[in-house]
């Protein structure tokens, strides 16, 4: 698919069903919410079109296909071995989180994460009386580094590894990830990875899969995976964890506890084997173009919002957007949708001190973010006319 498919406004206003599209007013430009504005592929959306063709909509279960589809995507895209017996479904990666704390530690533990990090991940641990332990992603001229992690994974049980990290894009090396393993070792810890944004790394990186690092890493190890962020399916909400310990793969489904039903999404299922399939094209098509967007994104905000922030994000389609400089007041988020009707997501979300941050979401029409920061510019242009009138 060309760069100029992905530049056709689709109207997510009507039907009204788009959290990203009607939580805020109609004049609001919404940028938050991790969903892209994007047409997903074409052989998903005939896939799904045509298992409606069948008039029974019962429960599902995933079938050799699928499994098949998954275990051959990870061999290619990670040379990754896994069976199909190893992928355990479920309907997103938070219930994975919440399935593996809530069944397989017990209250008290330490759960280590790397702050900021996305806001349900790091409300999990108190879900289930545990203490969360933070690490904090450290940013510097280089980009991001790990900080203190293995210093809080040996205080810890468990580790909940976002990489891609969200929301600054961070993608961990095999360096760094070999670190990690250790310390997990050394602790007795289990990992639990969450790697929903695995598919959309920019150019400079590559993914590697924690648990592809060593036979002994896997066996520690529960790695959530999705189709939904990268081809634009979350709505239909279906993501696999990929376990090749079979007991821990045992303990973990027996931990559903009735947090997850006992079958899969119907439609989810039919749209992931299709996307895992026969989405190859359209993945790369829109890696390039969330490239560029990215791109446009760094060079706008240096060229028109003068001290703002951004680290280049190393995947996906989130910018972690630092305003400390600007004294917006605790949350710059809530300033942006006040001032420049731009809705983004706001830094306190993703953890304690973040209140001079927000993400902004570039997985949209290049025209839609030169809006959105024509939107930004002006507000700091009135505020720099009259600082009293824009508190």
């Amino acid at each position: 698919m060309a760069g100029g498919a992905f530049d056709r406004q689709i109207d997510r206003r009507n039907p009204p069903d788009s959290v990203k599209w009607n939580r805020y007013a109609g004049d609001v430009l919404p940028m938050w919410i991790a969903d892209m504005d994007l047409a997903a592929p074409d052989p998903v959306i005939a896939a799904m079109a045509d298992r409606l063709r069948h008039p029974v909509f019962g429960y599902s279960m995933a079938d050799r296909a699928t499994r098949d589809a998954i275990v051959n995507w990870l061999a290619v895209q990670y040379g990754w071995t896994t069976r199909p017996e190893d992928l355990v479904f479920l309907p997103g990666a938070l219930p994975g989180i919440a399935m593996a704390l809530g069944g397989l530690l017990s209250p008290g533990d330490g759960v280590a994460m790397q702050m900021p990090i996305y806001g349900p991940i790091h409300a999990a641990p108190a879900n289930w009386g545990l203490n969360r332990i933070d690490a904090w992603v450290e940013s510097g001229p280089e980009g991001y580094s790990t900080g203190n992690l293995e210093q809080a994974i040996a205080q810890s049980r468990a580790l909940v590894l976002c990489n891609p990290h969200n929301p600054t894009g961070k993608v961990y090396d095999r360096a760094e990830l070999m670190r990690i393993a250790v310390a997990c070792e050394n602790a007795d810890a289990l990992i639990v990875s969450d790697e929903v944004h695995c598919d959309l790394l920019h150019a400079e990186r590559n993914h590697v899969p924690i648990a592809s690092l060593d036979p002994a890493v896997a066996a520690r190890t529960i790695t959530l995976m999705s189709a939904g962020k990268t081809f634009n399916l979350s709505g239909l909400k279906l993501a696999f964890a990929v376990i090749t310990n079979s007991d821990l793969r045992r303990r973990f489904i027996a931990s559903h506890r009735g947090i997850v039903p006992r079958t899969d999404s119907l439609m989810g299922l039919v749209a992931t084997c299709a996307a895992f399939t026969s989405g190859e094209a359209w993945r790369g098509s829109v890696v390039r173009y969330l490239a560029h967007n990215r791109d446009y994104v760094m060079h706008e905000t240096e060229r028109r919002l003068p001290g703002v922030r951004l680290i280049a994000p190393q995947a996906s389609f989130l910018a972690w957007l630092d305003f400390s400089k600007l004294e917006l007041g605790i949350d710059p988020g809530a300033w942006l949708l006040r001032h420049a009707r731009v809705a983004l997501s706001p830094g306190p979300e993703f953890g304690p001190g973040c209140g001079n941050y927000a993400r902004l979401n570039f997985g949209c029409p290049r025209e839609r973010i030169a809006e959105a920061i024509d939107r930004i510019a002006h507000a700091f242009d009135v505020r720099r006319q009259d600082p009293a009138g824009a508190k």
